[in-house]
């Protein structure tokens, strides 16, 4: 039976210049496990891959050994994934993923929102996941002199480690520690994988998404992983200095028990985007809505866009909480927090109450039509 085609998982590969990004994607292009991917890539140039190369699939475009189809990003982004469907759609092309490679100083934020505020887009390709690369040789003189690499590095769902077989020397051990310790602050729930140890294989830095790629089910905890959240806002506390770029990204998760209407939810977003869009790098979560408690809604936004929501048929575990974790920057947790009892309904003397909050004609996007 025709249908609506299956999304295909996009995956973004990003990291600061020098990083080792283009030596991660020759490994992996070769890898089997990669065969049937589409690779975009910034420029040929940059990407020692001619060893690979077995013939022009058109301008711009070849096919690789492994069965990998591989096109700069010459032109516009929506362009190249657009091409790749229509090539899909035509039997021209057989792809089953597609891993899209940044520039090094490239925020990623917008090139995810491209994927998920893009109508079609983000009907036909799903967001698996975001791979930040990053050097561990130079990566704390990076995360210090360039806010962008903070930024790739707390959007991130896995981090790989290079160079760490530059810091073996007992000397350097503890540089390359403290390094790790750090990223972990700014994104707690990402695995770190190290790449001079075979660590970064397809199998760890794939699937990321909220579905179990063999089982087509959702995973939500794993997807979630909110309990990695849970120390690292008041770790966060200690150790404060407004001065370095990672005092001003907080990772912080929250949960309620109630219900709440998919109305309310729904302002409660709008608001929070409007206001803070631009310092919400990432936000997650699982919702318990009123009108449908036993069939939760999964969100997942960058900055102020939004991939559209999914309703799955039912909770996935024992834990029917709604349960959100976000990654901010110059954004204090308390305020997300607030925003969000007040839509909930809860009471409080220093904030409006939900009536004031959604009969105000003065918020953005906000009050009741008239």
């Amino acid at each position: 039976m025709m249908g609506p085609a299956e999304p295909i998982p996009l995956t973004v590969l990003t990291g600061f210049l020098g990083a080792g990004k283009t030596l991660l994607l020759n490994r992996l292009v070769t890898d089997p496990a990669l065969a049937e991917t589409a690779v975009l890539i910034n420029e040929f140039g940059e990407i020692g891959l001619d060893h690979l190369l077995v013939k022009p699939v058109r301008d711009g475009v070849v096919l690789l050994q492994s069965g990998c189809l591989c096109c700069t990003l010459r032109g516009d982004l929506v362009d190249a994934l657009e091409q790749l469907l229509r090539d899909l759609d035509n039997d021209r092309a057989r792809f089953r993923r597609v891993i899209l490679e940044t520039t090094g100083l490239a925020d990623p934020a917008p090139v995810l929102q491209t994927a998920m505020a893009h109508p079609y887009l983000a009907m036909r390709y799903r967001l698996d996941g975001v791979i930040t690369v990053v050097d561990a040789v130079n990566g704390a003189a990076t995360l210090d002199a360039h806010l962008e690499s903070v930024k790739q590095v707390a959007v991130a769902d896995r981090l790989v480690l290079t160079k760490t077989d530059l810091m073996a020397a007992p000397d350097r051990a503890q540089e390359r520690d403290r390094l790790a310790a750090r990223l972990r602050a700014l994104n707690p729930a990402a695995p770190i994988l190290d790449a001079a140890a075979g660590e970064a294989t397809p199998a760890r830095l794939l699937g990321c998404g909220l579905y179990d790629a063999d089982r087509k089910i959702p995973d939500v905890r794993r997807w979630l992983a909110a309990e990695a959240y849970e120390h690292a806002d008041h770790h966060h506390d200690h150790h404060h200095d407004v001065n370095r770029h990672d005092e001003r990204i907080r990772a912080f998760a929250f949960a309620g028990d109630a219900a709440i209407p998919a109305a309310m939810f729904e302002m409660f977003l709008d608001l929070l985007r409007s206001v803070h869009g631009p310092n919400l790098l990432r936000l997650k979560g699982i919702v318990k809505l009123a009108e449908t408690p036993a069939s939760p809604m999964v969100v997942h936004g960058v900055q102020h866009i939004f991939h559209p929501p999914v309703q799955l048929p039912a909770w996935p575990d024992g834990d029917e909480r709604t349960r959100i974790v976000l990654i901010t920057r110059d954004l204090d947790p308390r305020a997300v927090q607030k925003l969000f009892d007040a839509f909930l309904g809860a009471a409080a003397p220093d904030r409006p109450d939900r009536a004031a909050l959604i009969n105000n004609p003065l918020i953005p996007f906000g009050g009741i039509d008239r």
